[in-house]
C-alpha cells in the first residue's frame, strides 16, 4: 500500500499553540482523521512535529493516491488549509527498498 509523507507548515501566528480559531480546526480535524482514514481505507501511521520550525510530518498508508485525495477533500481537513500549507511526497518502507533492489 502507498506510503505518503504529509509535511505542513504554518506562520507563527497561525500557531495552535497560540491561535485559538486555528486551535479550535486542528482539534476538530485531530478528533475526525482516525474516522477519515478509516472511510478511504487508510491510516495515520504517526505523525512528527518540529516545534520550533511549525512544521509536521504525517505519515499516511493509503489504498492509492485517489483514495489519499479524497479523503484530503474531507471538510475538516480542508479547514485546515486556512492555516498550513502542504507538500505531499509518494514514500516507500524500507522494506520495499530491500524488495526493489533484490528483484534486480
Amino acid at each position: 500500500m502507498p506510503i505518503f509523507l504529509l509535511i505542513s507548515r504554518h506562520s507563527p501566528e497561525n500557531c495552535p499553540m497560540f491561535n485559538e480559531k486555528a486551535k479550535k480546526v486542528f482539534l476538530e480535524y485531530s478528533s475526525k482523521i482516525p474516522a477519515i482514514m478509516k472511510k478511504y481505507g487508510g491510516k495515520m501511521l504517526g505523525v512528527y512535529g518540529v516545534h520550533t520550525e511549525h512544521l509536521t510530518v504525517s505519515i499516511i498508508e493509503a489504498p492509492s493516491l485517489e483514495a489519499f485525495q479524497k479523503a484530503s477533500m474531507e471538510p475538516e481537513i480542508l479547514a485546515l488549509n486556512e492555516y498550513e500549507s502542504y507538500e505531499v511526497k509518494l514514500a516507500y518502507s524500507g522494506e520495499d527498498a530491500m524488495k526493489m533492489l533484490k528483484a534486480k
